[in-house]
């Protein structure tokens, strides 16, 4: 699929998975994608785990309560290793736009494969929903759970949301943005 087709066909898919299962061999094709991704001084520090496992995922979905989680044949966890980085003697966060990034690419890959998927970390935020899941993964307690991605092939249509236009979002050579 040509890169620009995938960008514009690329959705957040918010409605449940069919539980037709996902090759190994894309769900590594699409997280090495993810390990592509440029960081923050070379850190490297997004790390993943894949579920393809239904009892684990059905955990998952249960702690989380979320019927969309449980319903994908494969997740795919994006870790970072919360730290601070040194750059021209600024410290400044960089796990956000590290894992930020990762998770872009893993979803361009997910999307020129032909699946769908989604960045939840919203359920993650629930007192004690990452702790859990997290153990559920047998995560180390150095890193932290940033979101989960859902891929699979759609059971049901989900919502497209509308994009604004380009007006509304960019102008050339100094901010002059429609509103």
């Amino acid at each position: 699929m040509d890169f620009f087709k995938v960008i514009e066909s690329r959705y957040s898919h918010k409605a449940l998975f069919s539980k037709k299962s996902i090759p190994e061999e894309d769900l590594e094709r699409i997280v090495r994608a993810g390990i592509a991704a440029p960081s923050a001084g070379n850190s490297q520090s997004p790390e993943f785990v894949i579920v393809n496992d239904q009892e684990i995922i059905e955990e998952i979905g249960d702690i989380t309560e979320n019927e969309i989680l449980q319903s994908a044949p494969a997740l795919i966890g994006i870790l970072t290793r919360p730290r601070i980085h040194k750059v021209l003697d600024v410290t400044t966060e960089c796990l956000i736009a590290d894992f930020a990034v990762a998770t872009e690419n893993i979803l361009l890959a997910a999307t020129a494969l032909g699946y769908c998927c989604g960045w939840l970390d919203g359920p993650f935020n629930a007192p004690g929903v990452r702790e859990q899941t997290q153990q559920v993964l047998d995560m180390p307690d150095d890193r932290l759970l940033a979101l989960v991605v859902p891929v699979g092939h759609p059971a049901e249509e989900s919502a497209r949301r509308e994009k604004k236009t380009f007006e509304q979002r960019a102008s050339w050579n100094t901010y002059d943005i429609e509103r």
